[in-house]
């Protein structure tokens, strides 16, 4: 069966980069803007500098590691979508959402509605291959202050996956966990069964703002879990060395980490190495680039080291349109950070380096993902597979083919792409000589057309729209 351990760092490198992180943690130390979390941090064992930063000492830290719950499950509307965290196997999840929708045959893009938030939850919960149903777009015909509110609304009401989406209001915060309270039967069956987390993103270099802190509080105050993804850009809120990088990205997540089992020992933790860098020609992100095959693999064996489920930021491109390049880029880096053992690879579905979000790449994306997974499941040797008794039977006749073997096996043995061309010249040209592109457009007319979403319980449906009504009148 299949078995793969794709690795950069050996055990040394691994526990130098550790200690350099603790380092920096106790040397250096981060900034937390927010009053009762520092207080807090103080009152167990963090030292205050001059200029009010907090150190952490390696005890700290490390007993901060130990607590973290490391294996847990987020519960879907069906449950045959819940997610077990932490079992070892990959996971995708569509973009969270992006202020650009891309029109990617017209190569046009536009700001987003609530038209185009809806096609995109439909299709995300059509595909096979994406576990984690992302909004894909925040709706831009929707005041600021509701945003979060509203995309998790549709979410919610529109897929019956794990679904996620970007809370950066802690307001907002309020009234989502409210939502999802209601559809899982009140805050203390949510508690035991959660169906969101909180996807934590440090300021880099060793900041956590107010908002993000005070988000993260409200979820540990429910026991929720919690994932923590710095974005530290090699070369510019950085080092440009990847050494350098990977130490500042692993100790903001350790920070993190120990700011969450503070507030909530024993809560879920989510490890998010989603390092990239900064390309030194103009400093823009890649999102595509071989070092962010580099340090995804490096980070998953950091991440595995602690004993945490590690999410990467592979399956990503930094070109603007479905092409050959982003056919490139999204499947070198997703299949090398799968064989490196990483659980959730996002955010499927973006144009670019965070240029857009595209349901056509979204549906190429989702086929690359199961070409991925056919990777990682790799085959069985016995007397069965082995089949010396058909090949001594078969071979003077030359085939195969209509043997009970063959069809008892092949469709455990060989994956069927839906999209990728394997017709040769003639067959293809019969059929309209049609691209992957054309092909993926053709795949997303059909299913907004056909796909029939699970509809959430009238009652419950009034109950969130009642909540959303209120965020409305309460935040605007």
């Amino acid at each position: 069966m299949g078995s793969w351990n794709l690795t950069y760092l050996s055990k040394d490198e691994i526990y130098k980069i550790h200690q350099a992180s603790l380092d920096i943690l106790s040397e250096i130390g981060i900034k937390v803007d927010h009053m009762e979390i520092h207080k807090k941090m103080k009152e167990h064992g963090a030292e205050e500098t001059s200029d009010h930063r907090l150190l952490l000492s390696n005890e700290i830290v490390e007993e901060a590691i130990k607590k973290s719950c490391k294996k847990y499950t987020i519960y879907a509307r069906n449950p045959k979508h819940n997610l077990e965290v932490g079992n070892g196997k990959p996971r995708f999840l569509s973009s969270g959402g992006q202020v650009w929708i891309v029109n990617s045959l017209r190569k046009e893009r536009r700001k987003p509605t609530v038209n185009d938030l809806q096609h995109a939850i439909t299709i995300g919960d059509a595909l096979e291959n994406i576990n984690i149903v992302g909004a894909m777009v925040i709706p831009q015909d929707i005041p600021l202050g509701v945003r979060s509110v509203y995309v998790y609304s549709e979410l919610i009401k529109r897929s019956s996956k794990v679904v996620f989406s970007w809370i950066e209001d802690p307001r907002e915060a309020t009234f989502v966990l409210r939502m999802f309270e209601v559809i899982s039967g009140g805050e203390d069956e949510h508690k035991k069964k959660p169906m969101i987390w909180y996807f934590c993103e440090p300021i880099s270099p060793l900041k956590f703002r107010y908002e993000s802190l005070e988000i993260l509080r409200l979820f540990c105050s429910k026991g929720l879990p919690v994932t923590f993804g710095p974005m530290v850009q090699a070369g510019s809120t950085g080092p440009v060395t990847l050494a350098g990088t990977l130490a500042l990205e692993n100790a903001e997540i350790l920070a993190g980490v120990t700011i969450a089992q503070i507030l909530s020992p024993g809560i879920p933790v989510e490890y998010g190495g989603i390092p990239h860098i900064a390309d030194m020609r103009n400093l823009n992100i890649s999102f595509g680039s071989p070092e962010q095959i580099i340090m995804a693999i490096a980070m998953v064996q950091i991440g595995k080291s602690y004993g945490f489920p590690v999410h990467v930021n592979t399956g990503l491109t930094d070109s603007n349109i479905p092409d050959a390049q982003a056919g490139l880029e999204k499947c070198a880096s997703m299949l090398a950070s799968a064989l490196a053992g990483a659980e959730l690879f996002g955010h499927l579905g973006i144009a670019g380096a965070d240029q857009g979000a595209s349901l056509e790449q979204l549906i190429i994306d989702n086929e690359i993902a199961g070409y991925v997974k056919r990777v990682l499941k790799g085959f069985e040797v016995n007397e069965e597979t082995l089949a010396l008794n058909l090949i001594k039977e078969r071979h003077g006749i030359g085939s195969f083919t209509g043997t009970k073997h063959t069809l008892k096996h092949m469709r455990k043995e060989q994956w069927f792409p839906e999209l990728l061309n394997r017709d040769p010249w003639e067959n293809w040209v019969s059929k309209g000589s049609k691209d992957l592109l054309i092909k993926a457009a053709e795949a997303k007319d059909r299913i907004l057309k056909e796909h029939e979403i699970e509809k959430l319980d009238q009652q419950l449906e009034k109950e969130i729209n009642r909540i959303v009504k209120e965020a409305f009148k309460v935040l605007l």
